[in-house]
């Protein structure tokens, strides 16, 4: 195979991967094809945690005719016994000739052991033919293994001037249609969203992904809650939402009413009467939880963004511009004295969707080095 026919079956793979994005947790997105004489014998993807992996589908797929093929599989092949059987055996037992790997897997389970055992059987392997944007599509799962945390991606949709609301609190719709399906396709690659109780009293959101075509899906919604303010008649309290709504809330809040109508109540930490944010994302993780879409409000961006926990950060951008000095400001807080302290974000990219401007990137330390 030359290096640009691995490029393409491992772009064949990827798009495979993508394909369980949002149902797999807490398991990676991992997609698979088997490949030979410029044919795709077959290709798959893990649909869930519990169901066969990438590698089973493809080479069920391929059947006799994977023996002698290359295989081309986004993360390396699992070398344990878990819900399934080690993927790295089964690709052993098809006799495939060569596999590319596009990244190796994080997880301390594996981390090296899958590819040392498809090596000891004597296939060919080779690493790095896609990397960049198979670590990109597994960087929730890579954050969660290591810190045994939630991944945060942070949310922003805001006007020219940065505002997300106008002083009477109106915010419908800021952004154009296009944006808005971008970030339903976040929420359902996440897989959870998470709002302050500010936002949940006054907006009474439903945080549900839906995309033309598609069911809708069922996501976890954490609702950051110190006291348990959450007004029992909210529309995630309804008898058929309440078991998907998670309340993190403080040691002695009040929310037995709460649980009552089916919500799961996460108790953490709340010194100073706020809650200990990293708690609540290893309580998540615990949970199975791999990324958070935290979509508000400002002062719970600002609270994210202080912790030093917002992993990604989303921010959907109209050609509008608000004005006044009472609209209301994306992140909350008080702002530096000197804009050296302003955060930054590195890796930056930019789409335009519609009329909008869409950036992503990592946010930097506070203060970092300047461009």
């Amino acid at each position: 195979m030359t290096a640009e026919a691995d490029r393409f079956y491992m772009g064949l793979a990827l798009a495979e991967a993508r394909r369980g994005l949002g149902w797999t947790s807490p398991n990676p997105a991992v997609g698979c094809v088997v490949a030979r004489d410029g044919r795709v014998l077959g290709r798959g993807f893990h649909p869930r945690a519990g169901e066969p992996h990438a590698e089973a589908f493809a080479l069920a797929e391929a059947g006799d005719a994977a023996r002698g093929a290359d295989l081309y599989v986004t993360l390396e092949p699992c070398s344990h016994h878990g819900r399934t059987p080690p993927c790295a055996d089964r690709v052993i037992a098809a006799g495939v000739r060569r596999v590319v790997v596009a990244a190796e897997d994080p997880n301390p389970r594996v981390a090296g052991a899958g590819l040392a055992r498809l090596r000891g059987a004597g296939l060919a392997v080779e690493v790095g033919v896609g990397r960049a944007e198979a670590e990109r599509l597994t960087e929730g799962f890579r954050l969660a293994v290591g810190e045994r945390r939630a991944f945060v991606h942070l949310k922003f949709a805001t006007t020219l001037d940065g505002r997300i609301a106008t002083a009477s609190g109106d915010s419908r719709w800021i952004t154009s249609p296009e944006s808005r399906h971008r970030v339903h396709e976040l929420r359902g690659a996440c897989g959870a969203v998470g709002v302050g109780v500010g936002t949940a009293v006054a907006d009474d959101p439903r945080l549900t992904c839906r995309l033309p075509g598609a069911p809708e899906r069922r996501l976890w919604r954490v609702v950051f809650d110190p006291r348990g303010r959450l007004p029992r008649s909210a529309w995630m309290l309804t008898p058929a939402e309440a078991p998907h709504t998670l309340v993190a809330c403080g040691p002695r809040a009040e929310v037995a009413d709460l649980e009552a109508a089916g919500a799961r109540a996460l108790r953490v930490p709340a010194p100073r009467g706020e809650l200990d944010l990293k708690a609540v994302l290893a309580a998540l993780w615990e949970r199975g939880v791999m990324e958070l879409l935290v979509e508000g409000g400002g002062e719970t961006a600002r609270r994210f963004l202080d912790a030093g926990l917002a992993d990604r950060v989303h921010w959907f951008v109209s050609p509008r511009i608000l004005g006044g000095r009472d609209a209301r400001g994306a992140v909350g807080g008080t702002s530096p004295a000197r804009i050296a302290e302003a955060w930054r974000l590195e890796g930056v990219e930019v789409e335009r969707l519609g009329p909008d401007l869409y950036l992503t990137g990592t946010p930097a330390a506070r203060g970092g080095p300047r461009e």
